[in-house]
């Protein structure tokens, strides 16, 4: 009897524990708490990548569509923003040493989803596009798919990834950001820049280059990343509710429609794209 009694004594305090660690670990607001203790949201930034990110040379100071949208998720959660200056390849890096709290912008992308949660809703779709020199008018992937074709892709992106999967053949010229890309096009050194549509329409306007989409036309849903942490189930969830409410009310499209208008940048020269309002 004695053991029996000793049996569930011990059952009961192991049960306890368990019940004690799976409350601990379900707190779904853990990471908004720390940001909220913090005081401050890390969010990155990057240079050469205007109008996405618009850094005022004499101030410091970040405005572009995704600092905009940084702003207003640090604005919710009640603190500061904190911005991080990084490059779309280093993201990864970024977030495994633990300098970001989340990302805007990025691609799904298995290798990075290995470091990073995804919240798997949106912000807008757009599509990829080319940014051709004069003379070259590819229509499809295959005519750029040839030993002769040089495109130029951002390293560690997922411009990398398409130039490497849809144009093994050619000859992939990695550049660190957009600036670069555009200093090879000038000095004649490639053919073609793979882009996101609104910054193909953004050389296309600067008389670059003319955008085009190649066929088939390749999907770019502007996703939202996280750091893989206990506890950032509500942080997940707050970004979706303000991705689904920015896509199906037309605001994130308008955000960035009014950013290239301001510039007099025509987005419907890449009319596949959703970012177009």
């Amino acid at each position: 009897m004695r053991l029996k009694v000793l049996a569930f004594l011990a059952a009961l305090v192991v049960g306890t524990v368990n019940l004690a660690s799976l409350a601990s670990a379900a707190d779904p607001s853990t990471v908004i708490n720390a940001i909220k203790q913090r005081g401050a949201l890390n969010y990155p930034v990057m240079s050469g990548e205007e109008p996405d990110f618009i850094k005022d040379p004499k101030t410091g100071d970040w405005t572009g569509i995704y600092p905009d949208w940084g702003r207003q998720i640090a604005e919710l959660l009640g603190v500061k923003i904190n911005f991080v200056e990084t490059t779309w390849g280093n993201l990864a890096a970024d977030f495994q040493a633990g300098r970001l709290d989340m990302a805007f912008g990025v691609n799904p992308n298995p290798k990075r989803g290995l470091v990073v949660d995804y919240v798997m809703e949106p912000i807008v779709e757009g599509v990829w596009t080319i940014t051709a020199r004069d003379g070259f008018e590819p229509k499809t992937w295959r005519d750029l798919n040839k030993p002769e074709v040089r495109i130029a892709a951002q390293s560690g992106s997922t411009m990398q990834v398409i130039a490497e999967t849809m144009a093994p053949k050619a000859q992939i010229v990695l550049v660190k950001n957009r600036d670069q890309a555009v200093l090879e096009m000038q000095s004649k050194r490639i053919d073609a820049i793979l882009l996101a549509d609104q910054n193909s329409a953004q050389l296309h306007k600067a008389g670059l280059g003319k955008a085009i989409v190649p066929t088939p036309v390749l999907r770019n849903p502007m996703m939202t990343a996280v750091p893989r942490k206990e506890g950032n189930e509500g942080f997940m969830n707050l970004l979706a509710n303000w991705s689904m409410q920015q896509r199906t009310l037309g605001l994130s499209c308008a955000h960035i429609t009014k950013y290239m208008q301001d510039r007099g940048i025509d987005l419907s020269v890449v009319p596949q794209s959703g970012k177009y309002c």
